[in-house]
């Protein structure tokens, strides 16, 4: 793993806080870092990464007090699930607060969390103070970026700075769950098979 310096870090956190884009490494893969609250920099988001705009982007937090800046409403299952696997790659549906821009919810009215146990995510997010994106560093449809020089051949000077924290291990995405009542569903299979989340709870 390389070391990514304390500067580093502010330098990015002031490129997103301009509505810049940033590469950095999560526990999974390479992630494209924006600021979700600003409409103009999801929309570069979405034209770097050639996605549609009907689906929704996934989020990262520092802390849980943070979903409140996201989320309407917790499931009661969803704190059990908090508690064994955060940090970790789950990602959890959440009803969307209203006011969010509905560019990261996809018009789905809901809204994808997780907190990363990746210490350059975790540093990021506490410079900016902020929930940030988290949607792996491809192009729609491709394999996502496990290394800065992968980020860097793929977007070139499309991704305003990359936070180059060696290799990730890759492979496996985020476990993508949501939640109907009582009822846990798997949208994603990924790095935490579901059997384990419903034994969790």
């Amino acid at each position: 793993m390389n070391e990514i310096s304390g500067e580093q870090i502010q330098k990015a956190a002031a490129v997103i806080r301009n509505g810049g884009l940033v590469a950095s490494p999560t526990e999974t893969c390479y992630g494209l870092i924006v600021d979700p609250f600003n409409e103009h920099a999801l929309r570069k988001l979405f034209r770097v990464k050639q996605r549609p705009e009907i689906k929704p982007v996934l989020v990262l937090i520092s802390n849980r007090s943070q979903l409140e800046m996201l989320v309407s409403s917790i499931p009661e299952n969803a704190v059990k699930l908090m508690d064994h696997f955060w940090p970790g790659p789950l990602t959890m549906i959440f009803p969307a607060r209203p006011d969010l821009s509905s560019i990261l919810t996809g018009n789905t009215s809901t809204v994808g969390v997780r907190i990363s146990p990746n210490p350059f995510a975790t540093a990021l997010l506490k410079a900016c103070g902020i929930p940030l994106t988290a949607t792996s560093a491809n192009k729609s449809g491709n394999n996502a970026a496990v290394s800065a020089g992968e980020v860097r051949a793929i977007f070139g000077n499309d991704v305003d700075l990359i936070l180059d924290g060696g290799k990730t291990p890759g492979r496996l995405g985020s476990t993508l769950i949501g939640f109907k009542g009582d009822q846990i569903t798997c949208i994603r299979e990924g790095r935490i098979p579901f059997q384990d989340i419903l034994n969790a709870v």
